[in-house]
């Protein structure tokens, strides 16, 4: 099961907020809202209950960052206080949606959750994301370097499939490198809570054990749990793991072929994993979480693209998404994932074709097309 979502640190334009998924899960309160926007108006609830606290809002998730913890050199962890609306019995390994107003404008972008969901009574009621600042990464070397406590940001509800299944499987592999360890860890985190670490091994790479997400937890989770085993790989000194090499992951994981296994990290490394998986026929074992859009561009192609409602036109080549296209060009486009997964992009394909970077599948006029993985296949006009 191939699960694929947003980069963890890309780039991010400004753009509209997505929709908050989840935000109708209870229609009584939903009606009473729309019966208070329509006796406040001209002013909105929001108007009087930020005046009592910034995170009560009638249209949408807000979040208090509580604390920043560094967790190494380029990374750290952002604990965030959610206000109304948020459910905190999310799946472990979910992503949410962050906005944060960063000179005058509000900058999108999903990470997953490192925090295990709460559902006990007396519990703490915050969230932990944890992030690592890249060079091109705008949204995240902020989140790591310039967000001080007692900053409001905006959320989107927990989604995503990359998920535990209920009951855990008897045994398990945690196939983890970089920052790809973020969604395991609120699975792990969960299952220490629960006591359910009974079969579990995970190996993880880094470039150093300095640059291990986690390195003491990991390494108190060996210590205290018979049932987890970590196999830390340090590439800078060992070399990339190779699963197809001569008998690495064999050698770690002799019955690697009979476990459930959750792999998030480069994309070399799922590749790696995909293809064993797929000789092994057991491809229903593996699940896989992706950082990154994967991209399949044609030679040629791209076009100038119209926004038919706001009439703006912009060139675009085969390599450039619409949505990056349109943010270009200054339209404001609705988006969510960025990675074609959430939905939230969908707009209306008027005229032209479109090609999905994905799977090079081209898309006809009146098709409903996804902004964030879809390129000009010549000129195009978009409902937007």
């Amino acid at each position: 099961m191939v699960r694929k979502y947003q980069a963890i640190n890309a780039n991010v334009g400004d753009t509209k907020r997505p929709t908050v998924v989840g935000a109708d899960r209870h229609p009584g309160w939903n009606a009473v809202r729309r019966i208070a926007t329509r006796i406040t108006t001209p002013l909105l609830p929001d108007d009087y209950l930020r005046l009592a606290n910034p995170l009560w809002s009638a249209r949408e998730l807000r979040g208090r960052v509580l604390a920043v913890h560094r967790e190494t050199e380029d990374s750290a962890t952002l604990v965030i206080k959610p206000g109304w609306g948020f459910h905190f019995d999310y799946a472990p390994g979910q992503y949410i949606g962050i906005g944060l107003l960063v000179d005058g404008r509000w900058r999108w972008r999903s990470y997953s959750l490192t925090s295990p969901p709460t559902t006990e009574p007396g519990r703490s009621r915050t969230i932990t994301i944890t992030v690592k600042a890249m060079p091109e990464g705008f949204l995240s070397s902020h989140l790591v370097d310039g967000v001080d406590p007692g900053t409001i940001v905006r959320l989107a509800a927990p989604q995503g499939e990359f998920v535990l299944p209920d009951p855990v499987p008897a045994t398990v592999l945690f196939l983890t490198a970089g920052s790809g360890i973020t969604p395991v860890m609120s699975m792990l985190r969960t299952l220490a809570r629960r006591g359910g670490i009974t079969d579990v091994i995970h190996v993880h790479s880094a470039p150093t054990a300095d640059d291990a997400l986690f390195a003491d937890e990991l390494a108190a989770l060996h210590r205290d749990h018979p049932g987890y085993r970590l196999v830390l790989r340090t590439t800078r000194d060992q070399g990339r793991l190779d699963l197809s090499g001569p008998g690495t992951l064999d050698a770690e994981v002799p019955d690697w072929r009979d476990r459930q296994t959750w792999a998030c990290g480069p994309g070399a490394l799922l590749a790696d994993a995909e293809r064993l998986w797929a000789q092994a026929g057991i491809t229903d074992r593996l699940h896989v979480e992706r950082f990154a859009a994967v991209r399949t561009v044609a030679a040629d192609g791209g076009g100038t693209v119209t926004f038919g409602r706001s009439g703006k036109s912009v060139a675009a080549d085969a390599a450039t998404t619409l949505l990056e296209a349109g943010e270009g060009a200054g339209v404001q486009l609705p988006f969510g994932c960025r990675m074609g997964i959430c939905q939230s992009c969908v707009v209306e394909l008027v005229d032209g074709h479109v090609r999905d970077l994905r799977n090079g599948a081209e898309h006809e006029p009146g098709s409903r097309i996804q902004t964030c993985v879809c390129a000009a296949a010549g000129d195009c006009t978009l409902d937007v």
